[in-house]
């Protein structure tokens, strides 16, 4: 097969780390540029860098986003109108609202969409819940602690900052939740995104579940966990190897290929972000 060719849209830590690297790999992706509101960012990232993000279309057929959730909104709205297929970040949008503009264009366009939930494409993970739909489960709960907000983090960026754990990491934790135990039915929360958040989750045929969120822990932290529990046992997830993101990048390619049909497609990112706003709604003072 072909490689994909892939415009890359912004240029951060996160599209330094995985997204340039993961696209430019190959065997089934290729980085065929990058567009970014700094192009000066963009310049060591291998690719050419186009001035403007229309010319980035023009040489690609697939657009990914590493950009903050409202740009990412904006910009994919405009790649779907391009006819360009999707691989998006986590969460949709920074707004149920915008979420559901991405989310009803994908579908009036019929572009493919891909969201980069990137526990999902690991071995582990799936493993977890291939065993989670053995043991007739009842319930679980997970853990995300992390030092983000604290100062000096090479992700503490504003939109983090400013919004917390729910809309960052709280994606995340809601989509293996509810990948375990069945799609969340019912949310309520507790606390302060910007400190701890607790999440108690309803499950569509009765299992519930409790998640803590944090990015503003200090000192010797635990690695994330997720766990649940049924009247056949138990799982638990193990922590993720290194191949999540060539998965991802032949899953898109797929994707890409067969018009669509991933199930982490834009319509699920608007499913997770209604989850979120509904929480964030209960945290407003």
């Amino acid at each position: 097969m072909e490689p994909v060719a892939v415009g890359l849209v912004g240029a951060g830590p996160w599209a330094r780390i995985a997204h340039a690297p993961m696209l430019a790999k190959g065997p089934h992706t290729r980085l065929a540029g990058v567009w970014a509101r700094r192009p000066d960012s963009a310049a060591d990232l291998g690719a050419p860098v186009f001035t403007r993000i229309e010319e980035l279309f023009d040489h690609c057929e697939a657009v990914a986003f590493c950009v903050p959730p409202a740009v990412q909104a904006e910009y994919a709205i405009l790649a779907a109108r391009a006819g360009k297929a999707l691989l998006l970040e986590k969460p949709l949008a920074d707004s149920l609202d915008d979420a559901r503009r991405v989310a009803d264009v994908v579908a009036e366009t019929g572009v493919a969409s891909q969201m980069v939930l990137t526990l999902r494409y690991a071995a582990e993970t799936r493993e977890f819940l291939a065993r989670c739909a053995e043991i007739a489960p009842l319930g679980g709960h997970a853990a995300n602690i992390s030092n983000v907000l604290l100062g000096g983090h090479v992700f503490g960026t504003p939109w983090r900052l400013e919004r917390g754990a729910l809309l960052d990491v709280g994606p995340h934790v809601v989509d293996l939740l509810g990948a375990a135990l069945g799609p969340v039915t019912g949310v309520r929360a507790h606390g302060d995104p910007l400190g701890w958040t607790g999440l108690m989750l309803e499950h569509e045929g009765g299992a519930v579940s409790e998640a803590s969120l944090c990015m503003a822990a200090g000192g010797d932290l635990p690695p994330s966990t997720v766990a649940v529990y049924g009247r056949e046992g138990n799982a638990v997830l193990r922590p993720a190897g290194g191949n999540a993101l060539e998965v991802v990048a032949e899953e898109f390619a797929a994707t890409v290929r067969a018009g669509g049909g991933h199930p982490l497609d834009a319509a699920h990112g608007l499913r997770l972000q209604r989850v979120i706003a509904e929480a964030e709604a209960q945290l407003t003072p």
